[in-house]
C-alpha cells in the first residue's frame, strides 16, 4: 500500500466509516472523465472494478468524450456546475483549467508536496503552481522512433538509424512510389500535428543548437540559426529527400499501421494498439543523435485532477480515487494495458523494463528528456503546424516562416502571462 492510499485510510476514510458510509446502498458516487483511447478506457476500466471491490462505499462512474470535443465538454459542464469530480487532463492544459477554475488544488494534508516529489520522476513538477498540485500522473511518455520490421527486412537493412543522416538514407531507400510519382510507401511519415512538432521542438532544435525558449519560458528562442537549420532538415524530408509528404493517409500512426509507412516518430501511448494488430511487426529505437552524438527526447503525460466542483463527500471519494489511480499497482496495470511508463521510478525503471527491446528505448530517454511549459498547447501546437504548413504549401522560405511562427507564439505567451 503507497503513502497517499494509507494516508487517507487512516485519516479521511476513518470519518466516513464511522458516518455510515460503508454499505454499497450508502455509496457515494463521482463521476471520472477521460477521452476516448480504446487501451486506456480499457485501463480505466479495469482499474475501477478494483477501486470499486476495496471500496464498496464508492461507485466510479466512467465518462468518455472523443478527444476533439474533451476540453471543450469540460469546460462547458465546468460552468454549468456539472463538471467531474475527476478528470484526466494532458499536464500542458493546466493553466488554462486552473485559470478557468476547473480544478482545485490536491488536499494537501493528503498529497504532500515533498512525498510527490520524492516519489515521482521530476517532470511531475508541471503540475505545480506556487505551493500547490493541481494533479498527479499515472503514466509518462517520451517519444521513440517506430520503425516496420518487414519493410526493413525486405529492403535488407539490418537496423534502424542511430543518426539523423542515417535516417534520410534508410528512408530514401524505403520509399516507394507508382508509375504516377504517387507515394505508395513513405520511408518516414510528416505529421507536425502527431508528435513531430515535440519532435521539432525539444530535440531536432537543440541538436542543431538551439533551445526552443528561454529558461522561464517566458520567451521563444528558437527564430535564430538552430531553429532555422532544425526546420530546413525536417522540410527537407519532403521537399528535397521526397521521403513522404503532409497528409499521406491522413495521420503518421495511420499510415505506419496500415504498412505503409517505414518509420514514424510516435509516444509510448501506441503501444497497445500497435499490439493488437495481427502480423504486424515493429520495433522501437531511440530517436537518432546528431551528428556529434547528441541525444534529445520530450517528456510528458496526462495527468489526473480534482475538479472544482467536487465537495463534502464527493471531494474525500475524488481525493482517495485519485490517490489509487497514481498508485503502483494502477501504475502496473496502465504500463500492461495501454503501454505507457509508470510515474513513479520505483515502478518504472526495474531491471526488466529496462532490458525489455520495447520499453527500454523509452525509458532511456527520460534521462535526457525535455518538457515543453505550454501556456496553450493547441495553440502552440497550431502554430508549428502552420510553420510547416507555410513551407510544403506555400513554398514560403523557411526562415520566413519560422519567424512568423515565432512572433505569433510569443503572442500566445505574452496574453497568458
Amino acid at each position: 500500500m503507497n503513502y497517499f492510499t494509507r494516508n487517507v485510510t487512516r485519516t479521511a476514510w476513518i470519518a466516513a466509516a464511522a458516518m455510515g458510509c460503508t454499505s454499497a446502498a450508502n455509496a457515494v458516487e463521482i463521476e471520472y472523465w477521460q477521452y476516448i483511447y480504446d487501451s486506456r478506457v480499457q485501463a480505466v476500466d479495469q482499474l475501477i472494478e478494483k477501486f470499486e471491490a476495496e471500496n464498496p462505499d464508492i461507485t466510479v462512474k466512467h465518462v468518455t468524450f472523443p478527444y476533439a470535443d474533451y476540453q471543450t465538454r469540460v469546460v462547458a459542464a465546468n460552468m454549468a456546475g456539472k463538471g467531474p469530480d475527476v478528470l484526466q487532463m494532458f499536464y500542458g492544459w493546466t493553466d488554462s483549467f486552473v485559470n478557468g477554475k476547473v480544478l482545485q488544488p490536491l488536499p494537501a494534508d493528503m498529497f504532500p508536496t515533498d512525498k510527490i516529489e520524492a516519489e515521482f520522476f521530476p517532470i511531475v513538477t508541471a503540475m505545480r503552481r506556487g505551493d500547490d498540485y493541481y494533479g498527479l500522473p499515472t503514466a509518462v511518455r517520451s517519444l521513440a522512433l517506430f520503425y516496420n520490421k518487414t519493410l526493413f527486412a525486405e529492403a535488407g537493412i539490418d537496423s534502424p538509424p542511430k543518426t539523423l543522416d542515417e535516417l534520410v538514407e534508410t528512408a530514401k531507400a524505403l520509399t516507394k512510389k507508382d508509375g504516377g510519382g504517387n507515394y505508395t510507401t513513405v520511408g518516414m511519415t510528416l505529421d507536425m500535428a502527431g508528435q513531430d512538432h515535440q519532435w521539432w521542438r525539444e530535440v531536432l532544435v537543440r541538436q542543431f543548437g538551439g533551445t526552443p525558449y528561454s529558461e522561464d519560458a517566458s520567451t521563444v528562442t528558437y527564430d535564430d540559426a538552430a531553429g532555422v537549420a532544425a526546420t530546413q532538415w525536417y522540410t527537407d524530408l519532403a521537399t528535397k529527400h521526397q521521403v513522404g509528404q503532409p497528409g499521406f493517409m491522413d495521420e503518421g500512426q495511420a499510415a505506419f499501421r496500415a504498412g505503409r509507412a517505414a518509420m514514424t516518430i510516435d509516444g509510448t501511448f501506441r503501444l497497445g494498439s500497435f499490439r493488437e494488430i495481427d502480423g504486424f511487426e515493429w520495433g522501437v529505437a531511440e530517436l537518432p543523435a546528431n551528428a556529434e552524438g547528441l541525444r534529445s527526447n520530450y517528456a510528458s503525460y496526462f495527468a489526473n485532477g480534482i475538479g472544482a466542483g467536487a465537495e463534502g463527500e464527493e471531494l474525500q471519494a475524488a481525493a482517495k480515487f485519485l490517490a489509487y489511480l497514481s498508485s503502483p499497482e494502477a501504475m502496473q496495470l496502465w504500463l500492461e494495458v495501454v503501454g505507457e511508463l509508470p510515474a513513479r521510478p520505483e515502478v518504472a525503471m526495474t531491471e526488466a523494463n529496462l532490458a525489455d527491446p520495447v520499453y527500454g528505448p523509452f525509458l532511456k530517454a527520460l534521462e535526457y528528456a525535455h518538457t515543453t511549459t505550454f501556456v496553450d498547447e493547441q495553440a502552440q501546437r497550431q502554430v508549428t503546424m502552420d510553420m510547416a504548413n507555410r513551407v510544403f504549401l506555400q513554398g514560403q522560405a523557411v526562415e520566413a516562416s519560422v519567424a512568423e511562427a515565432a512572433a505569433a507564439e510569443q503572442a500566445i505567451i505574452d496574453r497568458a502571462r
